[in-house]
């Protein structure tokens, strides 16, 4: 009987150490980093040909889209990574509009294929997954946008 419930416990332990060990696997390869565009620059060679994610703030007037091909180029600037910064700054809204408009800040060019996201403007807050070429070209796989407006804590009157 003690031998039974010994092969028993330990068939047991198999199979929960054989599933903690699945989750862990899988979740350590679906992992992704989260950077921002100095991060990203200054480590460039560490982070070439990685699957990333980062964030800045879209710069309007450096978007082209070719239509007959669907490639999308613009750039992004730097926002903080932290939300206590943005927070102390005066909020997210306040964060993209310094921000699109700073030129010190640092940087980084945007490659897509794909179609034209409608929320793609000037000021609009993008999180992009990708990767970063030899180049230091950021070759996007995915595009989040998030419309500024969508940080403003009123919207003016509208007239009826």
């Amino acid at each position: 009987m003690k031998k039974k419930n010994t092969k028993l416990i330990l068939g047991i332990v198999i199979i929960i150490a054989a599933v903690v060990y699945l989750i862990a696997s899988s979740t350590l390869s679906q992992s992704q980093y989260f950077l921002t565009v100095e991060e990203l620059q200054s480590n460039q060679a560490e982070y070439v040909g990685k699957n990333v994610r980062m964030s800045g703030v879209v710069l309007g007037d450096t978007i082209a889209y070719d239509p007959q091909t669907l490639e999308l180029t613009f750039q992004v600037a730097q926002i903080p990574g932290d939300h206590r910064v943005i927070e102390q700054m005066g909020g997210m809204s306040v964060v993209l509009a310094q921000a699109a408009q700073d030129p010190t800040l640092p940087k980084m060019a945007i490659h897509y294929v794909g179609p034209r996201p409608d929320l793609l403007k000037d000021e609009a807050q993008a999180i992009i997954t990708g990767s970063l070429d030899e180049n230091g070209v950021f070759q996007a796989s995915e595009l989040l946008l998030k419309c500024p407006s969508k940080y403003q804590s009123e919207l003016p009157d509208q007239s009826q």
